[in-house]
């Protein structure tokens, strides 16, 4: 069979999209594409001279050998892949193929040629890492906060009274209930005014901003649902192709049986089974466990022979971990019992652990579990780990990394009952941080709760990026590039939500200048019908629309 040639990556020299153009040049692009397209939007909204420079620093720029390839394409190929949520190959067919992709990527013109082979994907998540997505994220969130902070200037400055208006001192009537122009009417009491300072409180000290919802959730991997028969069949055949790796003629007088083509009948004998009873099912694990024991005493007599080791790392890797999984299933086939610290549940993902969730839809899920928090729309991923976790018990690490990003603590709190615990609650008193929750103890004649619509905004960003964007199947087989697939997934949140929020700030401006109250009524009106039009753009859908025009 012929070896196919990967073909090497071209490496278009990074352009900063601040630099200055001339003006009577025009690209193909300038000319002809849809500046409402939402690949357009974005390119226009990321700052990439700051998200470049956080990937140049964390991998590296070599002074000899060959450049590397450009920062743009690398992180801007991986936003393509899950913002559509695509395969690697798919990602870079579609990236030769579309116009406005190779024009969010930072080409200056259209090519029919491949931006990199797709085996490069995987080299791009082990050098980016966790930490690197997060830290871009960040960026992306403090752009988010710098919106605001500019829309809230321009909307701060405009008078949108006419002068006629201001004229005739024409004052708009005002509806006013009799007991609240009563009320308006009794002098205010002084201590309602300006409350007395507290002598233990420090002036310097920030106040108290923002609102933070708290919430965890588990990312299954792409892995068959693991049962210990068919795990044992997994390791049972590994252990055979070790077998066959390290057997040699000049070494071994013998090659050890194995008995693989009983053991695959004795195998299938009780999984094709539909209904297997709790007898059948020990017993078919008994021939399996007995069978990967005689597979590994062989594999440690046919090491003896050599004076070191001569397994590649992977191979290595595969021996350690069958080992592992046999001391474990036999420990629970001789306790009769189905529980064992850090129980491996995949061969070749050995990391993976299941995740108890209780829901009705899935009491067991096997993948990573995050913790996430939404500030504003804006998705922070405070804990990822691939163990079990209480997130109630970590509730107040969050509550600082909050201080870290914006230096205060929020002011109000939205969590889950997990969260609610006695600790919790008077450490987030001791903070002057507001839980709202359900309060402890029975409950009052009126009560005063918190609305379950209150959560939703989490909940539909988990909706969002399980549905949307493959969060709910994590199909990386590595620990490291699972990790940056869902810290890229939670990116990716993010961008869509400064898509949606950076018009409206362009069009504040055009208000500002208007001194009819009629007129500025009206555009507020068209401000947010264009903001609902550009969020349904911006948001995309897994398939790509082949109808653009160039």
């Amino acid at each position: 069979m012929k070896k196919t040639k990967k073909k090497r990556a071209p490496t278009p020299l990074y352009v900063s999209p601040n630099q200055l153009s001339i003006d009577c040049f025009k690209t193909p692009f300038e000319q002809h594409l849809n500046f409402k397209n939402r690949w357009v939007v974005l390119a226009r909204l990321i700052p990439w001279d700051e998200v470049c420079n956080l990937y140049l620093k964390h991998v590296g720029v070599s002074d000899t050998g060959r450049p590397p390839l450009n920062p743009r394409v690398v992180l801007g190929s991986l936003i393509i892949k899950h913002l559509c949520n695509l395969d690697d190959r798919e990602t870079v067919d579609q990236i030769s193929e579309n116009i406005y992709m190779q024009y969010f990527l930072g080409y200056s013109s259209f090519t029919s040629e491949a931006p990199f082979d797709a085996s490069l994907f995987v080299e791009f998540r082990k050098r980016l890492g966790m930490d690197t997505l997060n830290a871009i994220n960040e960026k992306i969130a403090s752009l988010k906060t710098h919106l605001e902070t500019k829309e809230e200037k321009t909307t701060a400055t405009p008078d949108l009274k006419s002068s006629s208006d201001q004229k005739s001192n024409r004052v708009e009537p005002q509806l006013i209930e009799p007991q609240q122009e009563a009320e308006e009417k009794q002098p205010t009491p002084v201590a309602e005014l300006e409350p007395l300072p507290d002598k233990n409180s420090n002036p310097s000290e920030p106040k108290n901003k923002g609102r933070i919802i708290l919430d965890a959730t588990a990312c299954p991997q792409d892995i068959a649902y693991p049962t210990d028969l068919d795990l044992l069949s997994d390791a049972r055949k590994k252990s055979e192709e070790l077998i066959d790796k390290l057997y040699s003629s000049t070494l071994h007088p013998k090659k050890p049986r194995t008995y693989r083509r009983i053991a695959r009948k004795l195998y299938l004998k009780t999984a094709q089974k539909k209904n297997k009873s709790r007898k059948q099912i020990r017993k078919a694990l008994g021939v399996q466990l007995r069978l990967l024991k005689r597979n590994l005493k062989s594999i440690n007599h046919l090491l003896d022979a050599y004076p070191r080791i001569p397994l590649k790392p992977n191979d290595y890797k595969y021996l350690l971990v069958i080992n592992t999984f046999y001391e474990q299933q036999q420990e629970m086939y001789d306790s009769r019992s189905h529980r064992i610290e850090d129980r491996i549940v995949s061969i070749h993902q050995p990391h993976v652990r299941p995740i108890v969730r209780g829901k009705s839809q899935a009491k067991v899920e096997f993948g990573a579990k995050i913790h996430l928090s939404v500030i504003d729309g804006i998705s922070f991923l405070d804990e990822l780990s691939w163990d079990a976790f209480n997130e109630g018990s970590h509730m107040m690490e969050y509550v600082e990394k909050y201080y870290q990003r914006f230096g205060c603590y929020p002011r109000e709190l939205l969590a889950d009952q997990i969260y609610c615990t006695r600790a919790n609650r008077a450490a987030l008193k001791e903070k002057g941080i507001k839980l709202l929750a359900k309060p402890l103890g029975r409950p009052s004649a009126v009560q005063i709760h918190v609305s379950p619509g209150e959560r939703n905004p989490i909940e539909g960003k988990f909706g969002q990026a399980k549905t949307a964007y493959g969060l709910n199947r994590i199909k990386a087989r590595l620990r490291d590039t699972s990790e940056s697939w869902i810290a890229s997934i939670i990116l990716v949140l993010n961008l869509v939500k400064l898509a949606g929020a950076a018009l409206p700030c362009l069009i504040v401006k055009f208000i500002n200048g208007l001194t009819d109250s009629f007129s500025a009524r009206w555009l507020v009106v068209l401000q947010s019908r264009i903001a609902y039009q550009n969020c349904r753009q911006i948001i995309l859908i897994p398939e790509i629309s082949y109808s653009h025009q160039v």
